[in-house]
């Protein structure tokens, strides 16, 4: 009989209590299933024999209690120490599932509790009888309901009593295997239970016994130390030892945890099959193979971590794997075991140590698809698996030589096409996830790939490391995963026939001479061959090159691919430096390679039958990757293609400026031009203006503009790019001194005038040449009465408004002097010279002169008012002042012209003294004398405005940035008017108020406020409400009121060119503008000459004489002179003719009171009596009244 002398319940230490104080806790129970299958055990425990106590607490090291070794790694299993354990009063107990394994004792499945509650004495035992012969184990419970001594002094102690129980069969035999003294002191009810392992062949039925062995308390009010035998409780053990599943049970004190903790167990896993040359490397778990493998599998099993032979166990165990279903004859072993030694080889850690390539450490705990399983399995080696020949083998990705030979011989006429991945999906940081075995949780290790986040940022991919618990291990990885995401991202496509497509298999590599991408054949079928030299299907499209180290791979009878050096060719014949192993066949491909060009080499992923045709893909192939990944190795370049040698630099750059339109504004553009160059299809530009950094740009033509070009030094570069769009050597090179639009535009030409009547004439001339003349500039016409040498554009003053630039022709008034005309394009650039045309008008038709105003000959000249502007007696003119005020001059002294201190001002006006007023409304025929010349005051170069490029002259001679226009406005009003009214402004805002004012819109008049602070101005009639007022608009914005005059309503200023007016009243000014701070305008004779036509007014129809004197009104007024212009009001009297009808002998007529208006006649007889008749008449006068 097996007995545990362990009581349930037991003092401990609460740091709430009294240090002898007893409280009740509890043990729990649990079971953990490891795995299916047998294992091999725990690491800790391996120098142990399972079974054995220094086992299982060996093992202890690798029993985890929320992440927490039970057991510390230092403790030495022979000899434990309390302070070993990182928890107290653990049991352990192991079963590593064998099929002949033991049960673990203790698990509880049936418990019958019986209440017995009876005092214990020291003279009276307890006994009760079991007669149940299945019972495992009893528990027994005694009860304190307290437990205390008091002492005389006050103090309150704890006690002690002991107790025993024993086991009485019924044929006598007694036991006692509970002897305990309970100490400590409680004042509330304490219980403890003793379990008893009962063993076999025990004689039932059995009595328990419960004894006190301390003598009872004489006096319970100093000494409480009395017990029950509470219950007993009949336990009938689980007997279950679970074949075949690994499990263990752990039994620990749960007053350690708040609430059950997780557990983990560091195991070596499950043993499994090996090849029979193998032997497992206990620390790492990898297969080292010593010898030549057969095919056969060891028949025991081992423990080990290559996922090669952990993925066969899988798939051909009956108990928790595929066995069912595959078969061991159905896999292909030696593609296992290739896989095997490729993982089981050292690789570096990347910790300064070594460890297996690929390692598989994981617990398959929930049910999947066995296709994710078995995914998940060949992903940890890089592997596939597939279905063929009738067994299933796998294939890895591992240094692999080709096993077949493609180009456009062996593939249907599509040929071969390519696809590639998103540059959005290419990782640049590769985050894997595996379990750290020293911290026992899920750790990252990351990966980036510094480069092509340069290129692309960062992408980032969280993957898992299945069955990884290696840093190293997920490190190889991110970066496998890396370097495929980045430089294996290409796919090819292509249809093969029957032959090549029942030989090749996914995961196999294949070598492809694709002409189209390499840029030339080397690769056919063969007409004959022999061992050392095989005969080629076409010489003249294929490129058989013996130089740089020629090789030629073919395929063999058997399917192979074979490589051998090249000794010669001669002809379409190829020979080979040493024997193939066999002949190859006739009409079988080859491929010819040098180190210059080489076939591109791909991975299949698919390969699908269609009818008699077979569809290949496949993914490039690097052979470089796995030392690159593993230990850092540049990673060998791979001449696949001729297409990117670098091409020469192109011929014959030439570099124009050009001027084109956009939006219609003129601009200018720089056009180069290049020679092609055989082979590229892109060139590269690189520009540049005054040194500054270059402009590239991509073109696929042989020319190239930059538009919206400024004045300055270009540089043009351009390179050639091949297909790998890498730039030739050099590039050709083509500098051009750009003058964008600072050139001033070409001279006008082909001046010619016709006349259109008395009043105008028409200009012709060439249209300008220079787009940005005709988009954005103008055409300036002039004119000057002056015909001989002085008769410049510069001393001539526009006649009509400037033209738009692609104007020919024009209306400019006849007048006899000289017309100008340059080009002006849209920066303000004038043409060098002017085209002229020297115009006489013949005489006009006799008209009255009525009066002629001269400002330049008056005494003093130029009488009238002045703004900007003054009369300079030295050049006998008016011009415009300088800008500097007196009280700003520094020097008199040095100072050689007061009016012309500073800069010159840019505009300037002078309104004439007098107006006209010619009584009534008239047609009035205005001449106009205004002669200027453009000077140069201080002809200096600091004098002079603008960039130095813009100068078209430097002698001072042709002022032309000056101008002068000379304007008039008239009225139908007495111009001497004036008009009292009242005023209110609000804001900026006038409102005059005058009853019956007589203004309309748009009308100009000068008012004079005579109280308030209204502003004194000439002001344009804003709006009229209404008869009565109307509204102006100032300057300054303010609120005041009060009485004002103003004068009569004028038209604006307009322009004044020769010709016929109508108004009663006329005022007159001149407008004066520079262009260039230094030069100014001298305006030497201005005036005008007023006439008036010569008019005959003639009525047809007969009018009565009547019988007394007759005053007949003229249709349309005469004009006959004004007091102020013509000194009389009847200087200018229409003469009249009468014709009378039906007059006899005698009879006459008299004429008497002419005036502008009307004419008094008489007609009388021979009697000089009153006589009526009728009468027309003929009135020949100056002018028509309106």
């Amino acid at each position: 009989m097996g007995i545990v002398n362990r009581s349930e319940d037991d003092v401990v230490v609460d740091s709430s209590l009294p240090s002898d104080a007893l409280s009740s806790k509890q043990f729990a129970t649990i079971v953990d299933v490891l795995s299916e299958g047998e294992i091999e055990g725990f690491p800790s425990a391996a120098a142990f024999t399972k079974g054995t106590a220094n086992y299982n607490k060996a093992a202890l090291k690798d029993v985890y209690l929320g992440k927490t070794p039970v057991l510390r790694a230092s403790a030495d299993p022979t000899n434990t120490q309390p302070t070993d354990f990182n928890f107290q009063d653990v049991e352990f107990e192991p079963r590593f599932g064998t099929s002949n394994q033991t049960f673990i004792p203790g698990i509880t499945n049936i418990e019958t509790e019986t209440n017995v509650n009876v005092v214990v004495e020291a003279d009276t035992p307890v006994s009760r009888q079991i007669t149940n012969s299945s019972v495992n184990a009893l528990r027994v419970t005694v009860r304190f309901n307290s437990l205390q001594k008091f002492e005389s002094n006050g103090d309150v102690n704890g006690a002690e009593v002991g107790l025993t129980i024993q086991i009485i069969q019924n044929n006598g035999t007694t036991t006692t295997p509970i002897s305990d003294t309970v100490r400590g002191r409680t004042s509330s009810t304490y219980n403890r239970d003793y379990r008893i392992n009962l063993g076999t062949g025990l004689n039932f039925p059995i009595t328990v016994r419960v004894n006190r062995t301390t003598a009872d308390s004489d006096d319970p009010t100093k000494l409480r130390n009395e017990f029950s035998f509470q219950s007993f409780t009949e336990i009938i053990d689980e007997q279950r030892p679970y074949p075949d599943i690994a499990h263990v049970a752990l039994r620990f004190d749960s007053e350690q945890f708040s609430s059950v903790p997780g557990r983990m167990f560091k195991v070596r896993g499950v043993k499994i099959k090996i090849p029979h040359n193998g032997t497992v490397e206990a620390s790492t778990g990898r297969i080292t193979y010593s010898g030549t493998f057969n095919g056969t599998l060891t028949t025991t099993t081992h423990w080990c971590s290559d996922p090669a032979w952990i993925l066969f166990d899988l798939l051909t165990n009956t108990r928790y794997g595929l066995g069912d279903h595959i078969t061991e004859a159905q896999l292909d072993k030696f593609a296992f075991y290739s896989a095997s030694v490729y993982c089981s080889t050292l690789v570096d850690d990347g910790l300064g140590g070594q460890e297996p390539r690929f390692s598989c450490n994981t617990i398959l705990q929930s049910r999947q698809d066995a296709y994710e399983v078995v995914n998940s399995l060949t992903s940890v080696m890089r592997a596939i698996s597939f279905w063929s020949a009738g067994s299933l083998t796998i294939s890895q990705d591992r240094p692999t030589d080709a096993s077949y030979l493609f180009n456009l011989a062996n593939v249907t006429e599509e040929g071969f096409s390519y696809s590639g991945t998103s540059l959005k999906t290419r990782s640049t940081a590769v985050s894997v996830s595996y379990f750290d075995m020293d911290n026992q949780t899920q750790d990252f290790e990351t990966v980036e790939d510094t480069a092509a986040q340069a290129k692309y940022g960062v992408i980032h991919k969280k993957i898992t490391g299945f069955g990884c618990t290696s840093r190293g291990q997920a490190a190889r990885l991110g970066k496998f995963i890396l370097f495929e995401e980045q430089n294996s991202t290409e796919t090819i496509n292509f249809v093969s026939g029957l032959s090549e497509g029942i030989i090749v298999r996914p995961g196999q590599v294949i070598e492809v001479n694709d002409p189209v991408r390499a840029g030339l054949r080397r690769g056919g079928r063969i007409k004959s061959a022999t061992t050392t030299a095989i005969t080629v299907d076409d010489t003249e499209n294929t490129d058989l090159d013996a130089t740089n180290n020629p090789t030629l791979s073919v395929i063999l009878s058997d399917g192979s691919v074979e490589t051998k050096n090249i000794s010669s060719i001669s002809g379409a014949v190829i020979t080979v430096s040493s024997a193939f192993s066999s002949v190859p066949n006739s009409n079988s491909v080859w491929i010819l390679q040098n180190t210059t060009l080489q076939t591109t080499q791909w991975r299949v992923v698919s390969v699908t039958e269609d009818k008699d045709n077979y569809a290949i893909v496949a993914t490039s192939y690097h052979s470089g990757k796995y030392s690159h990944i593993e230990d850092g190795l540049v990673l060998p370049e791979r001449n696949t293609t001729i297409l990117n040698a670098l091409k020469a630099s192109p011929e014959n750059l030439t570099a124009v400026e050009q001027f084109y339109v956009e939006n219609q504004e003129a601009k200018v553009k720089i056009i180069t031009n290049w020679d092609a160059v055989p082979g590229v299809s892109q060139y590269k530009i690189q520009y540049r203006r005054n040194n500054e950094n270059y402009k590239t740009t991509t073109v696929s033509r042989t020319d190239f503009e930059v538009l919206d070009t400024t004045e300055g030094d270009y540089e043009f570069r351009v390179f050639s790019l091949n297909a790998a769009l890498e730039t030739s050597p050099t590039p050709s090179v083509r500098e051009i001194a750009a003058v964008g639009k600072t050139a001033i535009p070409l001279d006008p030409t082909g001046i010619t005038v016709e006349p259109v009547s008395d009043q105008f004439v028409r200009l012709r001339f060439n249209q300008s040449t220079d787009i940005d003349v005709i988009h954005g500039g103008n055409v300036v016409v002039r004119h000057t009465p002056e015909t001989g040498i002085t008769g410049t554009f510069a001393n001539s003053t526009d006649i009509i408004p400037a033209l738009a630039g692609n104007i020919s022709e024009t209306l400019v008034p006849a007048l006899t002097g000289k017309y100008s005309i340059k080009f002006r394009d849209d920066g303000g650039r004038l043409s060098q010279n002017a085209a002229q045309i020297i115009v006489t008008q013949p005489d006009p038709q006799p008209n009255q002169v009525i009066f002629t105003e001269r400002e330049d000959t008056d005494v003093p000249p130029f009488q009238g008012e002045k703004v900007n502007t003054f009369y300079d007696s030295t050049f006998d003119g008016l011009l415009l002042q300088g800008t500097t005020l007196f009280d700003d001059i520094p020097d008199f002294d040095v100072e050689p012209s007061v009016d012309f201190s500073g800069d010159i001002a840019s505009s300037g006006s002078y309104e004439f003294k007098d107006k006209i007023d010619l009584g009534a409304v008239f047609n009035l025929t205005l001449k106009r004398r205004f002669i200027t010349s453009g000077i140069y005051i201080n002809d200096l170069f600091d004098s002079r405005a603008g960039l130095i490029d813009t100068w078209t002259d430097f002698d001072g001679i042709s002022a032309d940035a000056v101008n002068a226009k000379l304007l008039v406005a008239t009225t139908d009003s007495d111009p001497a008017t004036s008009t009292s009214g009242t005023y209110t402004q609000s804001g900026t805002t006038i409102t005059i108020t005058k009853s019956s004012h007589g203004l309309t819109l748009g009308q100009f008049v000068v008012v004079d406020f005579t109280s308030g602070t209204g502003i004194d101005e000439n002001y344009e009639i804003k709006s009229v409400p209404n008869a009565n007022s109307f509204t102006l608009t100032g300057t300054t914005s303010q609120t005041t009121s009060g009485n004002c005059t103003f004068g009569a309503g004028f038209t604006q200023f307009n322009t004044f060119a020769n010709g016929e007016y109508t108004g009663r009243g006329f005022k007159f000014r001149t407008e004066l503008t520079s262009d260039d701070v230094a030069q100014n305008i001298n305006v030497s004779e201005l005036g005008y000459e007023g006439s008036i036509k010569r008019r005959t007014e003639t009525v047809n129809t007969s009018i009565a004489s009547g019988t007394s004197a007759k005053t007949v009104t003229f249709q349309n007024p005469f004009f006959t002179g004004t007091t102020a212009l013509n000194s009389s009001t009847t200087a200018f009297l229409p003469t009249v003719g009468i014709t009378l009808e039906g007059a006899v002998s005698g009879d006459y007529f008299k004429i008497t009171s002419i005036t502008g208006t009307q004419f008094v006649i008489e007609v009388r007889d021979i009697n000089n009596n009153f006589k009526n008749l009728n009468f027309k008449y003929t009135a020949i006068g100056f002018g028509k009244g309106g």
